[in-house]
């Protein structure tokens, strides 16, 4: 279980030099120390290169380059082994990365329950209606890359969902949808970090998911 996750003076190693200058100069978030704690809505919002991306990455442990320090209830990320980050995946943290990582040629359900039985947190019910919520429960048995960036979108979203978490990083969730999904997708994501007592930390450059944010930042 994690209760907060605080940044303290990261920078990403790719702006190192660049402590001048924008991005970084104007951030809110780069070479600060910020904290976000559960329950919350959090917005994070960044122009394009700003680092919103690597910002998720850096939290969810895939990626390490970067200065400063990640802190998880006041514990540095430096001290969690493989194992323990593979158990934070799977219980604390759910990312919805940009690039929501589908694989193209399995069907839709198949790219869900591949999540799903490594949880078992969701019964077949919960996502054949949560498909159709989003409008999308004719495309089950449909292979994922034959789909729309939209309709990919809003599988990887269900999938991300296949799991209890403290928090739940989105990164551009909203970036291919409607007004309509947007707002369907937003529902589904407030019902679901409420019920499990969580913090989400949304990103964005245009499009906002439609959540009741309480707290915005300028990455």
């Amino acid at each position: 279980m994690i209760d907060s996750i605080t940044l303290d003076n990261v920078l990403p190693r790719a702006f190192a030099g660049m402590e001048n200058d924008d991005p970084v100069k104007s951030s809110e978030v780069w070479l600060k120390r910020i904290s976000f704690s559960r329950p919350g809505f959090y917005m994070v919002e960044a122009e394009s290169g700003a680092g919103k991306s690597s910002m998720c990455s850096f939290i969810y442990g895939s990626r390490g380059d970067y200065s400063g320090d990640i802190l998880f209830d006041g514990r540095s990320v430096r001290q969690i082994g493989t194992d323990e980050w593979c158990r934070l995946r799977q219980r604390a943290i759910a990312y919805l990365p940009q690039e929501l990582m589908l694989f193209p040629e399995l069907t839709v359900i198949d790219n869900i329950e591949i999540k799903n039985r490594l949880t078992r947190h969701k019964s077949e019910r919960w996502i054949l209606e949560t498909l159709a919520a989003l409008g999308i429960e004719k495309k089950a048995a449909v292979p994922a890359g034959q789909l729309s960036v939209g309709q990919q979108q809003r599988v990887a979203i269900v999938r991300t969902l296949c799991q209890p978490f403290n928090f739940l990083l989105l990164d551009e969730p909203v970036s291919h949808l409607d007004e309509r999904n947007n707002a369907a997708v937003a529902s589904i994501i407030e019902a679901e970090a409420r019920e499990n007592h969580a913090a989400v930390i949304a990103t964005s450059v245009g499009n906002k998911i439609k959540l009741p944010f309480t707290t915005t930042v300028c990455l």
